[in-house]
């Protein structure tokens, strides 16, 4: 069964556990500047939106690196950066339409997210289940039930 990351904004407190938890899995600090998945905090709004790679089945990222450094993983699916194979020079940066690749100068190559091979530690820190790791078929379906709920109860109201 193909997984995939969900994220639910609505869930969302911006409390940045999965940040933390990205952090200390992949770079060994607590350091949410190193963090493969970002909080947006919309200010005027009060809200705060995690975002991350969204593994693209059209992978701009992968197709961009000159070096082949980004492959499938034939576990998760994930587009996977190899660390041996990096050289950073930031093409797949540039290629990501949603700004999920970033750079990290510490390493000098490339960070996205990699799923945790399997077991991602944003879905499993996240208090609130803003964030899950799910059955890829059915990721849409609570989206589609909440509609069906909203336009039933809309139905009964006019009835």
């Amino acid at each position: 069964m193909e997984m995939a990351l969900v994220l639910d904004a609505g869930k969302c407190t911006g409390c940045e556990q999965c940040e933390i938890a990205c952090s200390m899995t992949h770079e060994g600090a607590s350091n949410p500047a190193k963090s493969r998945i970002k909080i947006f905090n919309f200010h005027d709004e009060g809200r705060f939106v995690p975002y991350t790679c969204t593994q693209c089945d059209e992978a701009w990222c992968m197709h961009a690196c000159p070096v082949d450094a980004i492959s499938v993983s034939g576990d998760t699916g994930a587009k996977v950066v190899s660390d041996t194979l990096c050289v950073g020079c930031k093409v797949c940066t540039i290629a990501c339409p949603f700004g999920t690749v970033n750079y990290n100068p510490s390493s000098g190559k490339v960070i996205k997210c990699d799923l945790c091979d399997g077991d991602p530690a944003c879905a499993k820190a996240c208090p609130t289940g803003a964030i899950t790791y799910t059955d890829a078929a059915a990721t849409g379906y609570a989206k589609m039930e909440a509609w069906a709920a909203k336009t039933d109860a809309g139905a009964q109201a006019s009835a």
